[in-house]
C-alpha cells in the first residue's frame, strides 16, 4: 500500500497547501515524494511529538499537513500532542501510520499497533480510515484532502486475492455472496480470508463485508439483510477487543435490541505463546488467519 500512496501524494504535489512531515522514516520508498514536494517535504527527526505539534501550527495557518511514521510511532508516542494540538482544536491534521497491526512482526510489540484505532477514537472529531487494498488508498486520500477534522490513516500490506476485483471503495463493501453466515472484517486482514473463501462452495460460502472507516457510519441495509437472514455474525480484526470494530457493532445491536442469535468477535490477542514472529505467525496465534476463520464459521454456523 505505500507505494500507492505515495504515488497518490505525488498526485497532489502541486497543491501549494500541502506539506508532508515525516519522523525520519520512509528511506528508499517516500524520495520521489521528498523530490516532487521540495521544501514542503520536513524531515522532523525521530521527534514524532514535535511533529504533530508542527503539523498542528502548519494547519492553523491554513496549510493541510501530513505526518508520517510506522504505526505505533505516530499514535502513542504523540498521543498528548494529539490530543491538546490536533483534536481539541479540530484541525485537519492526517496522521499516518504504516504497519498496522502485526504488520512489523519480528520487530516486537514495540513496534505493533494492535490498539491503534481504538485508543485514537477516544479523541474528539478525529476519523480513521483503514484502506483493505492498495485499490482503496488512491481515493481515500483524494478524500482526505477535502477532509475538516483530523485524520488517522492506518496502511498495512494489501493482500488482495489474484484475479479479484476490487468494487469501489466505499466505507462498508460486499466482497463475496453466498449461502453461508456473515463475516465483517476490518482492513486488510480481509484478503486472505477471502481468498480462501472463494474456493467454497456456494452454500457454505460466507457472505463477507469490509469495512474501511471508523466511527462507523450505520451499515447499509444489505448488510443488516444478511446479518438478520442467517441470523448471525463474525466480525474479525487485527485490533485488540478494547475500542474495537466489534465492540461497536455490538452496542450498535443492543441499542437497537435487534442483536444476532450468535455473535463471534476475533481479535488480536497480543502475545499468546511468549513469543514474537511474522505477522503471519500473530494471526495464527490470535486464530485471524484465514484458516482458523473459516473452520470457527463452519463450526459454528
Amino acid at each position: 500500500m505505500r507505494t500507492v500512496f505515495r504515488e497518490s501524494l505525488i498526485a497532489e504535489a502541486g497543491r501549494a497547501d500541502f506539506v508532508f512531515l515525516t519522523g525520519d522514516l520512509g528511506f528508499m520508498a517516500l524520495e520521489p515524494l521528498r523530490d516532487a514536494l521540495g521544501p514542503r517535504f520536513i524531515n522532523a527527526g525521530v521527534a514524532e511529538q514535535n511533529m504533530v505539534g508542527v503539523a498542528a501550527g502548519l494547519a492553523k495557518a491554513g496549510m493541510r499537513p501530513w505526518a508520517y511514521s510506522i504505526a505505533p510511532f505516530i499514535y502513542a508516542r504523540p498521543f498528548e500532542q494529539i490530543r491538546n494540538d490536533v483534536c481539541m482544536h479540530d484541525l485537519p491534521v492526517v496522521l499516518v501510520g504504516n504497519g498496522g497491526g502485526y504488520g512489523y512482526g519480528v520487530m516486537g510489540g514495540t513496534h505493533h499497533a494492535i490498539g491503534d484505532y481504538g485508543a485514537l477514537l477516544t479523541l474528539p472529531n478525529l476519523k480513521v480510515f483503514i484502506p483493505a487494498f492498495s485499490d482503496d488508498v488512491q481515493p481515500i486520500v483524494a478524500h482526505l484532502f477535502t477532509e475538516t477534522h483530523p485524520a488517522y490513516l492506518r496502511l498495512g500490506l494489501s493482500e488482495r486475492p489474484a484475479k479479484f476485483n476490487v468494487p469501489a471503495y466505499a466505507p462498508w463493501r460486499r466482497l463475496l455472496q453466498g449461502d453461508g453466515p456473515c463475516l465483517l472484517v476490518a482492513g486488510p486482514l480481509v484478503g486472505p480470508i477471502l481468498g480462501a473463501a472463494l474456493d467454497l462452495e456456494p452454500s457454505v460460502r460466507p457472505n463477507i463485508w469490509v469495512l474501511s472507516e471508523l466511527p462507523f457510519p450505520d451499515p447499509p441495509p444489505e448488510f443488516l439483510t444478511d446479518v438478520n437472514r442467517c441470523d448471525s455474525l463474525m466480525v474479525v480484526e487485527e485490533h485488540v477487543a478494547a475500542g474495537s470494530v466489534g465492540s461497536s457493532l455490538a452496542l450498535y445491536f443492543l441499542a437497537r435490541e435487534k442483536s444476532p442469535r450468535r455473535f463471534v468477535h476475533r481479535t488480536a490477542l497480543g502475545y499468546v505463546s511468549g513469543r514474537y514472529g511474522s505477522q503471519q505467525f500473530h494471526r495464527r496465534e490470535c486464530g485471524l488467519d484465514a484458516e482458523s476463520v473459516l473452520t470457527e464459521l463452519q463450526r459454528r454456523y
